[in-house]
């Protein structure tokens, strides 16, 4: 990789068209830690930073054959970065809106027995779909929500990579989505 640190961003891109892995690997050491830095003092969290750099990272691999980059690329990722940043926050006050919303439905609702009733059926309509999550998956998923073990510690426990936690609990929650909708979801999380 000694060779490629010479090239410029134009030429490691045009490699990184091509599917080069070496290109991609000085990109991301040229500028991860920069733009994880930046991220940072955005985001007061060195692991979101991390992770929202990761991100970007893997859509600039995911889209490395049809992406156009026209003002130069550092410009263009650090705008990537920071519209990663902006989709947090605004996911987060989404996210906040539903559930001060549902708690505040709760407070409101009696327990009557049809209620409780429904909140049953609803629970293991849940567990349900965590059962039938992939054993890895399934493992992941509950060990985040039910504990207060942080991925590093999750990855420590199941001896895997910590991007790999990371991975299922994104895919578990993209495929629970799918099979409940976002209300079920918000529901679910809100219970832990």
């Amino acid at each position: 990789m000694a060779g490629y640190s010479s090239y410029t961003d134009q030429e490691l891109l045009d490699l990184l068209k091509s599917g080069d892995h070496l290109a991609f690997s000085q990109i991301f050491e040229r500028y991860g830690s920069l733009l994880v830095s930046f991220a940072c003092r955005k985001v007061y969290d060195k692991g979101l930073a991390e992770d929202i750099v990761h991100d970007v990272f893997a859509d600039l691999w995911a889209k490395r054959t049809v992406q156009q980059i026209s003002k130069g690329f550092e410009p263009f990722m650090f705008t990537a970065v920071r519209n990663r940043i902006l989709d947090h926050y605004k996911h987060q006050k989404v996210s906040q809106r539903y559930l001060d919303n549902f708690k505040e439905y709760l407070s409101q609702t009696e327990d009557s027995a049809d209620h409780l009733i429904r909140q049953h059926d609803l629970s293991s309509l849940i567990e349900r779909e965590i059962a039938a999550l992939p054993e890895k998956m399934r493992v992941v998923f509950e060990l985040s929500r039910t504990t207060d073990m942080s991925r590093k510690e999750i990855a420590v426990h199941l001896d895997m990579p910590e991007e790999t936690v990371k991975t299922n609990m994104h895919r578990a929650l993209k495929i629970l989505k799918g099979r409940l909708g976002d209300s079920l979801i918000i529901v679910f999380l809100s219970q832990f």
